[in-house]
């Protein structure tokens, strides 16, 4: 590392007034997700996790890893890795997932700061904005729900009712009335069933065990058995464990013999399974019909989640039976249409499907089909040759590339084509396990040595030329090779000159590495140009900056175009309505309306934001502006810069892009000062500006640098990185956070020298800036904020990290938590905790989190008690883990309250507590009927809020679109109310209150106090700080995270003495520096 010392050039202390466009980006990371999901090392380019270029991170979620979860994309506004969808600049709809782990969410709506509107291109949309049905007309809602809705909530015994039915979970109180009134349609269908239907659910038993696509091809086998061939006709499965017929079927084994897709019999030494089916319960449709149906709240409740698991069974069994070159499947409810597919290549071996997620719903008055786009990133189908030859590309190495080729299945094309009676193609499949090693096949740790001749391997990803295995001496035609023999004959031979004495085929890339479709203990060798990539593959791993800006190119689209298609090709892709033949699910009596549904949605006022000396500002479609035309508005509370410093990082070695002179450097330097100062900031205690030569992301002198910059006293660090992502950007929050106790505020080169536009840019740093130092940039007026504005709760924020695809099998699961300090709801400092289990969901630190949350409460606060209330959103939790939340961590929280409040105080029942829950992964999305009740994306209007239609009376819950997509289709939040010991209480006897409107408001107003953006942000504040500093613990693992192959594992223990003494480590890793850790460091 090399650096030169740049002028202490104290510039201009006046203000400059900022553009109205929308800005830029900042190199703040952006998360990484899903989900929740796994992080990449980027940043985005507007205020760290959004701006006018898409964050790249890993939640979701995947919540994050995650992943999971996948979701049907939507607007967002969120960066996560995990379990989550892409979502768009602004938060508009890519219904982008990927498909081999969790969702992923990108969006670059975060970091908007100062600007009024937003902008930018819509992509290569051109359908329509918004939707029409085929006869133009504007169906009412049903009648028949909203009579059963308003009967149901309708009395003062309901409207009174607190926990009941039964169940912990608060009743609804009511609808909301707030706001103005307008009809929306839903990505719904109703679902009609005969009133008798009864669903026999058996399950299914393999043995022995089989998983994935064997497992799928063997329940496949079984439904053609000829003794049960009548009785299945009028039968579906998810083809893992569970089968649904309208008979019973009595319990009996069934021998089956394996035999490959499209052979006629069985081979002579095939594998024998036996498959066992056994009735478990009879599901009756019409007793849930009943239920949803029944305007009483004295009903009694029944268990309606195996009975919607069962209609789910129907609804999909028809794409899952379909051959896997027409339709690919992911998971139990997305399908994808491989035959005419519209899809486009991501570059580097991938391409992209737009397919659809379908899964039933229990609804108030009906049960209703959800229909969503959703996009999914695949393999090319193509010569593995060229799938690896395109994913090298990216120079990332060879463990790169042995995760992204793992369990891919292939077939071989060096031998002759096998064909059955009807004339098709017996197709000859492998499945990749790894590259070639030079420890295949030989002893290790639990694993003897089973071969008398062990391969030789020259290295690692060896070639054709370079791995050599033990061929006997009257070979067979078998094409398996490295199996070892004790015969006297035979010789090594690589496997370069084996086929071209064995099948005449000489290998034009010998140095393309061998790839292992057998096991480690057992290799099989084959030549990469002789495997095809079988279609209808899901990625397994995140997607580059690169493929992630294609995938966003053509994903997005107008909210009108995503109607049309679920309506049309959504339906079809299913076998609905009315397929050529009748699907599962009309052989049972059940049929699918071919129109979507209306449902009522009202559009909230928005909130008055304030700025210092009490100035309002107008917030329009969720954006407001801090730069009139005659001044720039001040923070509410400014804070006074420590001693701080200006860094330009050069790496002309890997990103090759325009050098920063030292004069350049000084005006950006001056300019940086003149909008801090315009914003109400003190900026003494300058110490001058300089430009470092880094030797490549990994320079082990960036260390020393940060110690010696800990040693003058430097407290805030202004750092220009060349490019983003880039994962130095890593080890700057590593080594500034956790080691040195240094604020790092990060900017690009190309972002913050671009002329017309840096001084919007700049001042989206101020509003990291002012936070991260301890200031307030906005609040929002006390009406909106309801009981909050008394000052006496706290509202905490909780998420957790896990692993996304591409994390080592070492990376932990982390928690973060978040929490107001007042009423004004400017600052959330927060906290990190490693999971007790890696992919644990259940925070098992809870306890000790919030203790630390309420001393700051009192001590930063300056309260002299702890607070009456503790308003909780909970984010990334699913559907099915609702129950664990109450059972698990609420009396994690429940301990640290009788460990800090006085006895006095806890005679009086304080703290009350109400828990939110906070979904963004799901597929529920809503279309304007009118053109005049859109915005200019052609979504909804920013407030937009649907409590009625498609959630349950008996649940409280609501969906909320906070905020204004810029592209794409807008994905409402859904929040969900776990416990309520706060609203009800304080509102349910006042007859000018309406205890919905009252969460529903303060709910909205959560998304207006985001200080990194004068814009509404897409879900509520506290969930969204949670995600972000999750994100920023990703950073601090960086090499776990992001690199498969790093796995820092102690030989000789058992998994759970490693995974305790890692996370011991990992804890270490994530601890933030003393002089931070009560700060918004992870801003």
């Amino acid at each position: 590392m090399t650096f030169r010392g740049i002028r202490r050039n104290q510039g201009s202390s006046s203000g400059n007034r900022g553009s109205s466009s929308q800005g830029g980006g900042s190199g703040n990371r952006g998360s990484g997700h899903g989900s929740h999901g796994g992080a990449s090392g980027s940043h985005s380019s507007s205020s760290g996790h959004h701006g006018s270029s898409s964050g790249h991170h890993g939640s979701s979620s995947g919540h994050h890893g995650s992943s999971s979860g996948h979701h049907g994309g939507g607007s967002g506004g969120r960066g996560e890795s995990r379990d989550r969808g892409y979502s768009t600049p602004g938060g508009g709809d890519r219904g982008y997932s990927n498909a081999g782990g969790r969702d992923r969410s990108y969006s670059t709506s975060r970091g908007r700061g100062y600007s009024g509107s937003g902008g930018g291109s819509r992509g290569s949309s051109s359908g329509p904005r918004i939707y029409q049905s085929s006869s133009g007309a504007i169906p009412q809602p049903d009648a028949r729900v909203t009579k059963v809705e308003d009967d149901l909530l309708g009395s003062p015994t309901s409207r009174m009712a607190g926990l009941s039915l039964g169940t912990s979970l608060p009743m609804r109180p009511g609808y909301g009335s707030k706001g103005t009134p307008l009809i929306l349609w839903a990505n719904y269908f109703a679902l009609q069933a005969p009133a008798r239907l009864l669903l026999y659910q058996h399950s299914l038993t393999v043995t022995p065990q089989a998983a994935g696509k064997k497992l799928s091809h063997i329940i496949n086998l079984f439904l053609q058995t000829p003794q049960l061939r009548a009785v299945l006709q009028q039968a579906a499965t998810d083809f893992k464990s569970t089968l649904i017929a309208r008979e019973q079927i009595a319990t009996q084994s069934f021998e089956l013999f394996y035999r490959a897709e499209g052979e006629d019999e069985p081979l002579q030494d095939a594998r024998r399974y036996i498959v066992k089916i056994e009735l478990v319960k009879a599901l009756s449709v019409g007793d849930l019909v009943s239920y949803l149906s029944s305007a009483s709240m004295n009903t009694q409740p029944i268990e309606t989640a195996p009975i919607i698991q069962g209609l789910n069974i129907l609804v999909n069994h028809y794409t899952k039976s379909q051959p896997s070159d027409r339709i690919a499947t992911i998971g139990s409810s997305k399908s994808f249409r491989l035959s005419g597919s519209t899809g486009w290549s991501l570059g580097y071996g991938s391409k992209a499907i737009r397919g659809y997620f379908t899964s039933v719903r229990a609804a108030t008055g009906r049960i209703l089909l959800n229909v969503q786009v959703n996009h999914s990133a695949f393999y090319e189908d193509k010569s593995l040759e060229w799938l690896m030859s395109e994913f090298n590309k990216q120079r990332l190495g060879l463990p790169q590339l042995e995760q992204f080729i793992r369990k891919l299945r292939v077939k071989v094309t060096h031998l002759p084509k096998k064909r059955n009676r009807s004339g098709g193609e017996i197709i000859r499949v492998k499945v990749i396990s790894r590259l070639a090693h030079i420890d295949d096949g030989k002893a290790e740790r639990d694993h003897p040595q089973v071969l008398t001749h062990p391969p030789r391997v020259k290295r690692n990803g060896a070639g054709a030329e370079e791995v050599h295995f033990w061929l006997d001496a009257a070979p067979g035609p078998s094409t398996s090779k490295g199996k070892g023999s004790a015969s006297a004959g035979g010789r090594y031979i690589s496997v370069y000159d084996y086929f071209k004495s064995a099948y005449n085929i000489t290998i034009k890339t010998p140095g393309c590495p061998v790839v292992n479709v057998g096991t480690k203990q057992r290799p099989t060798y084959l030549p990469a140009e002789v495997c095809y990539v079988l279609p209808g593959q899901p990625m397994r791993r995140q997607l580059s900056s690169s493929q992630t800006s294609k995938m966003i190119e053509r994903a997005v689209r107008f909210p009108g175009e995503n109607a049309q298609s679920i309506k049309d090709e959504g339906l079809r892709t299913n076998g609905l309505p009315g397929g050529a033949s009748p699907t599962q699910l009309e052989k049972f009596g059940a049929t699918v309306s071919p129109t979507l549904i209306t449902v009522r949605g009202r559009v909230l006022v928005e909130p008055k934001v304030i700025y210092a000396d009490n100035k309002q500002t107008l917030a329009v479609a969720g954006n407001w502006n801090m730069v009139s035309r005659n001044a720039t508005m001040k923070f509410c509370r400014s804070a006074t810069l420590p001693k701080w410093k200006f860094v330009n990082f050069e790496m002309d070695q890997t990103y090759n892009v325009p050098k920063i002179g030292g004069s350049e450097l000084g005006k950006i330097v001056d300019s940086y000062k003149k909008v801090l100062v315009s914003a109400g900031l003190i900026i003494s205690n300058y110490a001058g500006a300089e430009i470092i030569r880094l030797n490549g992301n990994d320079d082990p002198t960036l260390n020393g640098y940060f110690q010696n910059l800990a040693g003058q006293g430097i407290k805030l660090l202004f750092v220009i990185l060349p490019h983003s992502p880039i994962p130095v950007y890593n080890r700057i929050k590593q080594l500034g956070d956790v080691m040195h106790g240094i604020h790092t505020v990060c900017s690009v080169s190309a972002k913050i020298r671009k002329g017309g536009g840096m001084d919007q840019y700049l001042r989206n740093e101020a509003l990291k800036v002012n936070l991260k130092l301890g200031g307030e940039n906005h609040y929002v007026q006390p009406q909106g904020l309801g009981l909050i504005s008394e000052d006496k709760t706290m509202v905490v924020g909780i998420d957790v990290t896990h692993p996304s695809p591409g994390s080592s099998d070492a990376a932990p699961s982390i928690a973060a938590m978040v929490a107001s300090l007042n009423s004004k709801l400017g600052q959330w400092p927060g906290i990190l905790k490693v999971q007790a289990k890696r992919r644990q969901e259940m925070v098992s630190a809870l306890t000790e989190m919030l203790e630390s949350r309420l001393e700051l409460w009192r001590s930063r606060g300056r309260h002299s008690a702890f607070p009456e209330n503790i308003l909780v959103y909970r984010d990334g939790v699913s559907e099915g883990q609702y129950d664990e939340v109450l059972t698990n961590e609420l009396p994690q929280l429940r301990a640290a309250c009788r460990r800090k409040y006085p006895p006095a105080d806890q005679a009086r029942g304080l703290p009350r507590m109400t828990i939110v829950v906070v979904g963004k992964r799901h597929h529920t999305r809503f279309y304007v009927t009118k053109e005049s009740d859109a915005d200019r994306s052609g979504n909804s209007r920013a407030g937009t809020v649907v409590d009625r239609g498609v959630t349950q009376a008996r649940n409280w819950d609501f969906f909320l679109q906070s905020h204004a997509a810029i592209k794409g289709t807008a994905r409402p939040a859904h929040y969900f109310v776990l416990l309520d010991e706060i609203f009800r209480a304080r509102y349910a006897r006042d007859p000018m209150k309406n205890v919905a409107d009252e969460l529903q408001m303060v709910t909205q107003s959560m998304c207006y106090v985001f200080g990194r953006a004068t814009k509404a942000v897409s879900y509520c504040t506290p969930a969204y700080y949670a995600d972000i500093l999750c994100e920023r613990a990703r950073c601090y693992l960086y090499h776990v995270f992001e690199d498969a192959s790093s796995v820092p594992f102690a030989s000789g223990a058992t998994p759970e003495e490693i995974e305790w003494n890692l996370n011991r480590r990992y804890q270490d890793a994530i601890k933030i520096a003393g002089s931070l850790k009560d700060t918004m460091f992870y801003i």
